[in-house]
């Protein structure tokens, strides 16, 4: 059902999550994010950072309210066709979220193989242009558990922004000892919404949150209240 809102990407209507131990809160939360916007969200809990991520993407149930992307309702589209929508979401994962038994190339063109008609050279071919973008030689080598945290984190962004998507979703993106990939990040982050897409950095608090120099068109904090405006000090 269309809301009178036009051009959203994702829009959360009063989502009152389904309560689980350690789960996101339990309060209704409500948001409109619009092709290029770029908000930062304040989440101290790496709980409910993937809680909330797991509910913008229709992977968390609700007792009420409403949670779409696209103009299109989690819970009214087929499994099949939420998959499809779900390949156009680029996502950070907080704990990581590899296959330890694939090299990372595997890792990081596996979800575009699967939701795209693109060739794998293709895709290797853009994957490359992301790394050297974010100040790499070319793609990590290896299996997960061999590369270094570094390593790992680069790879993420490389496989949370191939294929263009129009939803991207940062849990925690910075380390604090990885302060020197924010110029990098933040350059991709930009390209992104320029080209119509919409991110979502969730952050306990590192240097881009207080940044006043970071282009965030919003600035929110999640807690056990439910989402609200953060004020920068």
């Amino acid at each position: 059902m269309a809301t009178g809102i036009a051009n959203l990407i994702l829009e959360l209507v009063e989502a009152l999550p389904d309560p689980l131990p350690g789960a996101v809160a339990q309060v209704p939360m409500s948001l409109h994010l619009r092709p290029g916007d770029f908000w930062l969200v304040e989440c101290r809990s790496t709980t409910w950072g993937a809680n909330f991520a797991d509910i913008c993407c229709g992977l968390w149930p609700l007792k009420r309210g409403t949670v779409r992307f696209c103009d299109r309702d989690w819970t009214r589209v087929s499994n099949e066709y939420a998959a499809a929508l779900r390949g156009r979401i680029g996502r950070v994962f907080g704990d990581g979220g590899w296959l330890s038994f694939l090299d990372m190339e595997t890792n990081i063109l596996l979800p575009q193989m699967h939701h795209t008609a693109r060739s794998a050279s293709e895709l290797r071919a853009a994957s490359v242009a992301l790394a050297n973008d974010l100040g790499l030689p070319g793609l990590p080598v290896g299996l997960p558990d061999k590369l270094s945290m570094s390593d790992l984190l680069c790879a993420s962004y490389i496989r949370a922004f191939l294929g263009e998507p129009l939803l991207i979703i940062l849990e925690d993106p910075i380390r604090t000892e990885f302060v020197e990939f924010v110029p990098a990040l933040l350059n991709t982050v930009v390209s992104a919404c320029a080209r119509g897409a919409a991110v979502l950095w969730l952050t306990p608090g590192d240097v881009v949150l207080t940044d006043r120099a970071a282009p965030a068109t919003a600035r929110l904090r999640l807690t056990e209240r439910g989402l609200g405006s953060r004020a920068l000090k």
